[in-house]
């Protein structure tokens, strides 16, 4: 059984909208920066145009992958398009790796060949805007994930606060070089800002993979979907319970203990039953469930990991 249809348009929708956001946004920093740059010729704001320059193509390919991943299922696509969005991730995490080592680059070079700043004031001006457009969207963003969950959406969030904290060191860096004569505190601070982006590009990597992968979901979700099936006092055990996701849906299997004696239709009910509590703990899922008779129940498929949880009183095990 699926997640409401209302429901997963209403997500894809709110993911559009703020995809959509992101692509203005990165587009209105670039056009800021870049006449800061030309005005200041300093490398930290260098190092955040380039950035915001990557911002966009990596917003350009998450506006494209949420709709991807909201189109429905096809015969060469029966799970869905929802690992679009790790796919989306995975290609900021490489941009922004990117980014990182040509910021540490030009950096490193103005170190060693510092330049003066000129212009503080514009460039001043440009950055303390840049902070406020971002701290926006980074808002728009949070409040987009809590109704969505999107991968994609958190992965540009997560640029984005990166960009926002280093938009905070490129302030103090022209500063520095402009109204303090320190143009090597310039160049330090670009070099920090690479070291930023690389650490967030590692954290996005990392949360793409476990996605594409198929990384369980956490072990209180697992745990809430085990009681919400246990219940049903009809229902005597769950075992071989995996979950994964795949875009904005959780995919939930399982398998359930049911009294030998029952009629079909009757174990069919109870199944149903036990869908639907799941489905009000977690409106975005798609559930399987095999019934099993009680005491005869076999291990179907791949065997599951074992887990370390304690399993419910005077009922089978629902991690095995």
């Amino acid at each position: 059984m699926t997640a409401s249809p209302a429901s997963l348009d209403d997500a894809h929708a709110a993911t559009r909208r703020i995809t959509m956001l992101s692509v203005g946004t990165a587009t209105v920093l670039i056009v800021l920066k870049a006449f800061a740059l030309g005005a200041s010729g300093s490398v930290s704001i260098l190092a955040t145009l380039a950035d915001s320059a990557l911002d966009l193509i990596a917003s350009l390919a998450t506006f494209f992958a949420v709709r991807w991943a909201a189109a429905p299922p096809d015969e060469e696509h029966r799970y869905g398009h929802g690992k679009a969005e790790a796919l989306a991730a995975l290609v900021q995490a490489g941009l922004v790796f990117a980014s990182a080592a040509f910021i540490g680059w030009e950096a490193v070079q103005r170190m060693f060949d510092p330049r003066p700043v000129t212009s503080g004031g514009w460039a001043v001006g440009v950055v303390a805007v840049s902070i406020l457009v971002t701290l926006w969207l980074v808002w728009m963003q949070t409040q987009a994930m809590k109704k969505t969950g999107s991968l994609a959406v958190a992965g540009d969030r997560a640029h984005y606060a990166a960009d926002l904290a280093a938009n905070v060191v490129v302030l103090i860096g022209v500063i520095s070089g402009a109204f303090l004569h320190a143009p090597g505190l310039d160049a330090a601070a670009g070099l920090v800002v690479a070291v930023w982006l690389f650490w967030g590009a590692t954290s996005i990597l990392r949360d793409a993979a476990d996605h594409l992968l198929d990384h369980a979901g956490p072990e209180e979700d697992r745990a809430a979907i085990a009681a919400a099936v246990l219940a049903d006092p009809r229902v005597f055990g769950v075992h071989q319970l995996r979950t994964r996701m795949a875009g904005q849906v959780l995919m939930i299997q399982m398998h359930v203990d049911l009294e030998p004696s029952l009629t079909l239709e009757a174990a069919h009910a109870i199944v149903v039953e036990a869908e639907q509590r799941v489905l009000a703990a977690f409106p975005h899922a798609d559930i399987l469930i095999h019934a099993d008779p009680r005491g005869r129940g076999a291990t179907h498929g791949l065997p599951t990991a074992p887990s370390t949880e304690t399993p419910p009183a005077a009922s089978a095990s629902p991690w095995s």
